[in-house]
């Protein structure tokens, strides 16, 4: 592929993603971003997890990960929690709020989303689904 053509094809995924959350952060009025909701996503799918195991899987930092559970934590979404055969290790959870503002989250990024994919033609979104199936294949 060109150069110049996967320079484009890059800068146009990244403007569309950036636009989708820059969307996203007005209509959502949790003064919550992107990275809180993944956090929450993530304790939702595995339950209880350590911050660093959290961090690691989400490629973000410790500090960062620590910054966004002091939020979840004030907020009442998430809670901290001692582990009980060894007080050293910590764990972060997420509460019945967090699980519903994570509900409310979902939903509006799936109205966004259908909103912006409503500018294409069926077999468009037909296209991009299957160019999305194999751009996450494992192959």
């Amino acid at each position: 592929m060109e150069e110049q053509t996967l320079f484009e094809l890059i800068h146009n995924m990244d403007k569309f993603t950036n636009q989708l959350i820059i969307q996203w952060n007005k209509t959502f009025s949790e003064d919550l971003g992107i990275s809180h909701v993944l956090v929450l996503g993530h304790l939702k799918k595995n339950g209880k997890s350590r911050p660093s195991d959290i961090a690691k899987i989400l490629g973000l930092t410790p500090p960062t990960l620590s910054y966004l559970s002091e939020k979840l934590v004030a907020k009442k979404f998430a809670v901290r929690m001692v582990d009980e055969s060894d007080r050293r290790i910590i764990y972060l959870g997420i509460t019945d709020i967090g699980t519903d503002v994570l509900k409310r989250a979902s939903l509006e990024g799936q109205r966004l989303r259908k909103n912006l994919f409503e500018k294409l033609t069926e077999q468009e979104r037909t296209q991009l689904a299957n160019l999305y199936k194999k751009l996450n294949s494992e192959d």
